[in-house]
């Protein structure tokens, strides 16, 4: 117990404080995790010959993950990606695999090896590509939408390549789970399909002929969906009966688990059931507490997964021949790197997008390492050759956020050739003209309009512009930031300018530009927080609108009304707050510097505070005076 207790703080330690510090520097939760478990095996020795039999257990946070994959997945939402899922995500992965088997070949490997090796490294690494698209605001891009569709194919695809990898061993292999008899009947290794489940002894198709195996994976797989379809509302409705919360969790494992082992008693792999039951869990009412109870699990587990991969590297090959290591890595990042670029180009990508799309891919994954233990336990890859590669895997994602700098350096030197929606031409005017019709756009349309008064839209998204024509709202489609535009818009003869952009930078260069034009021009903006008024405030801003100071106020009042104050009462409070907050501002914009953050403006800390002490003060002498009125 000592020994487990250590071990087990160990883990949990290098965790804690590897992983915040590589998700601070950009770096992903997965590199945290690697370097995590390289200091506390081949660096420092505190784990050791554990960490095989910890990988096995570990690898089932690879099937959480396929359950929650799928049910992020209607099969719906995978009908109507279906183009660039088969075309460019399965383009990118068989070219991208025969081009990594061709070299393996070259260099002496058997076919089987290569295929393992390339369906293996042909995968790129979800977790840090889609952290880092979102950190630097790259998802909405061609590019990142791009990426996300291999991304996904790639996720998918690791469910039959799962089921591939076994048939690829030798002959002779005692790894090779599939062995067919004189009588036709086909025998199966299931206990190391299922990385230790079948140490039970159980198969279901233990002897059958090859037409009664068929029959019966079949019937696994339909009994997943039947349970899926009929059978999980009334168990869900029987826990809830019980109003116990870890019941949610012990049955959201419960499923997991038993159809990972109806998979094993099938020969298939675990993985492919829990996708499907995903799949079919997708549009169930229970899908949100299902994910709640399963993504804690699943992170700890992977993590653990990658802890384990990182302590089981063996450094000491990686100081024997660096230089051969750094070279495979930046070969395999070179020849994906070749085909993403040809894909790209075949599907139309172009300037920025295409680069984004061919460096931010061309690394190996975290399913590499998950493929390649796997491949090596099934003995399809040699153990000194997965070990490795396992190497190159991770060389390669540490590569990755120097590729992204590469493309941020990239994409500020080049004219992105990418074509831009043609704007409309404008044909109308109106004496109000909205920039931007997003959900705040939106409300300040409908009202006017709903008054009797013309308003002239503009917005750069064209499904959004398209949207609100089906809706009977004309509107234009353009950047409102450009000057042609607002001419074309009326802005000379237009009496309110309403500024209703997402972008607070855009924002404020067109409020900017409006009052340089027209300083009669009644402009109203959206703010994005206080900081953002000051600009505007500057700018020559009239009316200035947080886009959520007034939602937080009404829902303060409401606040007040259900503890204890009359709805006069809490009106007044409401009014008072709103009173001095529009003084507080134009107060605090006397002593605002947009060269210095406000945490670092004594003067301005210092005049806030004093403001703060005068509303409390304001809103405990209006509570006296109501209390004084009751009595």
């Amino acid at each position: 117990m000592e020994n487990f207790l250590f071990q087990a703080t160990i883990y949990l330690a290098a965790a804690v404080i590897a992983v915040p510090f590589a998700a601070r520097m950009g770096l992903g939760s997965v590199l945290g995790y690697l370097a995590a478990g390289l200091v506390i095996g081949p660096v420092l020795g505190l784990v050791g010959s554990e960490t095989l039999e910890l990988q096995h257990f570990a690898e089932f946070g690879v099937v959480m993950m396929l359950f929650l994959i799928g049910l992020e997945l209607e099969p719906r939402a995978l009908w109507d990606m279906r183009h660039r899922l088969i075309g460019l995500g399965g383009l990118q992965l068989l070219l991208s695999t025969l081009a990594i088997m061709g070299v393996a070949v070259l260099a002496g490997e058997t076919w089987q090896v290569g295929l393992a090796v390339g369906l293996a490294l042909s995968l790129s690494s979800t977790a840090i590509v889609l952290q880092t698209l979102s950190e630097k605001g790259l998802m909405e891009t061609g590019g990142g939408r791009s990426m996300f569709s291999v991304l996904l194919t790639q996720d998918i695809a690791v469910i039959p390549i799962l089921a591939l990898l076994p048939l690829l061993a030798a002959a002779d292999s005692p790894h090779n789970d599939v062995h067919i008899d004189s009588d036709g009947s086909i025998q199966r290794a299931i206990e190391e399909a299922a990385h230790g489940a079948g140490d039970v002894g159980l198969s279901l198709v233990q002897g059958l002929p090859g037409w009664a195996v068929t029959l019966v994976t079949l019937g696994a797989v339909a009994f997943i969906i039947f349970s899926g379809v009929y059978l999980t509302r009334p168990v869900f409705r029987y826990i809830h009966a019980a109003n116990l919360r870890e019941m949610y969790t012990a049955l959201a494992l419960g499923i997991v688990v038993g159809i990972s082992f109806l998979m094993t008693l099938v020969g298939l792999s675990p993985a492919l059931g829990a996708f499907l039951a995903g799949v079919v869990l997708a549009n169930s009412e229970f899908r949100h507490e299902l994910e709640s109870d399963i993504q804690p699990f699943k992170g700890l587990l992977l993590g653990l997964f990658f802890i384990t991969v990182g302590a089981g590297i063996n450094y000491r090959a990686f100081l024997a021949d660096p230089l051969d290591l750094i070279g495979l890595a930046l070969l395999l990042i070179l020849a994906k790197g070749t085909v993403l670029f040809f894909v790209g180009r075949a599907f139309n990508l172009k300037g920025r997008d295409h680069w984004l799309f061919t460096l931010g891919l061309a690394q190996a994954g975290e399913f590499g390492f998950v493929l390649m233990a796997f491949s090596s336990q099934q003995n399809v890859i040699p153990t000194a050759l997965s070990e490795k590669l396992l190497l190159v895997v991770a060389l390669t994602m540490l590569i990755t956020p120097l590729l992204f700098i590469a493309y941020d350096l990239m994409s500020k030197r080049m004219k992105d050739r990418s074509p831009e929606p043609k704007a409309d031409e404008i044909d109308d005017e109106g004496p109000v003209i909205i920039a931007g019709i997003g959900r705040f756009g939106q409300i300040v349309n409908r009202l006017v309009r709903a008054s009797g008064i013309k308003t002239i839209v503009l917005d750069h998204d064209m499904e959004t512009i398209q949207l609100m024509r089906r809706f009977g709202v004309k509107g234009f489609l353009g950047d409102p930031t450009r000057p042609e535009l607002l001419k074309a818009a009326g802005l000379d003869k237009a009496r309110v300018l309403v500024v209703a952009l997402d972008d607070p930078i855009s924002t404020t260069t067109l409020v900017t530009y409006a009052r340089r034009e027209r300083p009669d021009l009644h402009i109203i903006a959206r703010a994005h927080d206080r900081n953002h008024v000051f600009a505007l405030y500057s700018a020559g801003a009239n009316d200035i609108v947080r886009e959520m100071f007034d939602s937080s106020l009404r829902a303060g009042r409401y606040v007040l009304e259900n503890i204890g104050l009359s709805e006069y009462e809490a009106s007044r409070a409401e009014q008072m707050f709103y009173s001095h907050d529009r003084y507080a501002v134009r107060e605090l914009a006397k002593v605002w510097n947009p060269d210095l953050p406000a945490s670092e403006n004594p003067v301005y800390i210092q005049r806030a505070t004093e403001l703060e002490k005068e509303l409390e003060a304001a809103l405990q002498e209006l509570a006296q005076e109501e209390e004084k009125k009751s009595a």
